[in-house]
């Protein structure tokens, strides 16, 4: 099953466009299926916001394909049931905070800052792009043999 994460904006700019670094694999992660990126209609629409003013018309439609996909095949739409706001101090996070609490799944982004009061007060799990990736390889799986051993006394 593939884990539950919220992307912010920076880190899908970032992935999709410079396809290096932390970013670019996390977004090869998404496109492979290993995580599933949850969104809200909100943020969905930002995504294709920021793309559309920041790249150039062919890039865009070239993007856009790639995100189109993305939101078809590894992407869960959230039902934001319950709103906090405002948390950040950048009034157009907070619906990034919303999904990722409604969602019950961590917030990578490289912008942590806006993010601080949301992870004090509510519990919001927010992560760089590279402590998300360390975190990953810091988890040890569990063992197929450790389960159903016999017990000794």
């Amino acid at each position: 099953m593939a884990l539950w994460v919220v992307l912010d904006t920076n880190v899908v700019f970032e992935g999709l466009t410079k396809q290096t670094g932390v970013c670019g694999l996390i977004v090869d992660a998404w496109r492979a299926g290993l995580l599933t990126v949850c969104v809200s209609t909100s943020l969905m629409l930002e995504y294709e916001d920021v793309l559309s003013r920041k790249l150039n018309e062919q890039r865009w439609s070239m993007t856009r394909r790639i995100l189109q996909r993305l939101f078809a095949q590894h992407t869960k739409f959230i039902h934001i049931a319950f709103s906090w706001r405002p948390m950040s101090p950048d009034p157009g996070d907070d619906h990034i905070i919303n999904c990722a609490l409604n969602a019950s799944a961590p917030l990578i982004t490289s912008n942590v800052r806006d993010f601080a009061q949301a992870r004090h007060k509510l519990g919001l799990k927010v992560l760089t792009p590279l402590e998300w990736l360390n975190s990953l390889a810091n988890q040890q799986p569990a063992s197929p043999r450790s389960h159903g051993r016999n017990k000794e006394a």
